[in-house]
């Protein structure tokens, strides 16, 4: 791993690294604590768009770790900055997806549409929706045909659940996409968008910067696109196998985010 030396930030993935649902998988606040030590600036990173930006504070607070919002991005958040840019007037949305991403984009003032009647939907936002039903791709297809912007929030296929994989925000794109015959502008990793914005907030350049993530497809790929140095926890999703046949191999392959930061405070 070449100039280490040069690292500022560490982008952190949470689901897979930090926890598994509701269960830790380290001591979160120690690893915190070990980053400040290091003195490195830190940001969560998540393509979960179901929870908010406050959720995630808080349940970081409840393992003992305060950060600021803006250390904390989620998939959602970084879809809402995208449409302010591109719709700075605001309006309205047809969302299909959870309260996590609706209460996000009306908290930077969109309105939400429940139906695809009305004409002037800006965008269909399309994430994880554990209520999803034919009706709702159904309208989002229509919208998109009329020519609603396709906004996607991640492309995971699946998410890990206690009972094994489930369905993800990516399987719900999907069937928009095939209703609609339209491809979705990707928000989250490995898209660059939200690696974008965790840098503009950080102040640094990607060559400052290391990724910390479970997921080689997501975390990682995205990662090395940017130009970031990159860490792969085997607490997660991709094992080390998986690492080490990986073109190019991700900077550091460690059993978990501690081992990553030992590595790091040897170079």
């Amino acid at each position: 791993m070449e100039k280490v030396i040069s690292l500022k930030t560490i982008l952190l993935d949470m689901d897979g690294v930090l926890w598994r649902g509701s269960d830790p998988i380290l001591n979160v606040r120690e690893l915190f604590n070990r980053i400040r030590e290091l003195g490195f600036q830190v940001f969560c990173v998540t393509n979960n768009s179901t929870s908010s930006v406050d959720v995630y504070l808080e349940k970081l607070n409840g393992f003992g770790v305060r950060l600021k919002n803006f250390q904390v991005i989620t998939s959602a958040e970084a879809a809402a900055v995208y449409l302010v840019e591109q719709f700075p007037l605001k309006g309205f949305l047809f969302v299909v997806g959870e309260e996590g991403l609706k209460g996000t984009l009306k908290k930077q003032g969109f309105y939400i549409s429940e139906t695809a009647d009305m004409e002037d939907v800006l965008a269909v936002v399309a994430g994880l929706d554990r209520a999803l039903t034919y009706q709702k791709i159904n309208q989002a297809a229509k919208l998109i045909s009329r020519g609603a912007l396709f906004l996607g929030t991640n492309p995971d296929k699946t998410i890990p659940t206690p009972d094994g994989n489930a369905p993800g925000a990516g399987a719900v794109i999907s069937s928009i996409e095939a209703a609609s015959g339209q491809k979705a502008i990707i928000i989250g990793k490995p898209e660059r968008h939200m690696y974008a914005l965790a840098l503009s907030r950080a102040g640094c350049t990607p060559e400052e910067t290391i990724m910390l993530g479970d997921r080689l497809e997501t975390d990682i790929l995205g990662a090395q696109r940017m130009g970031m140095h990159t860490g792969l926890v085997l607490t997660g999703i991709s094992n080390r196998q998986a690492g080490e046949s990986w073109d190019p191999e991700p900077d550091i392959i460690a059993e978990d985010a501690f081992e990553i930061l030992e590595v790091l405070a040897r170079k």
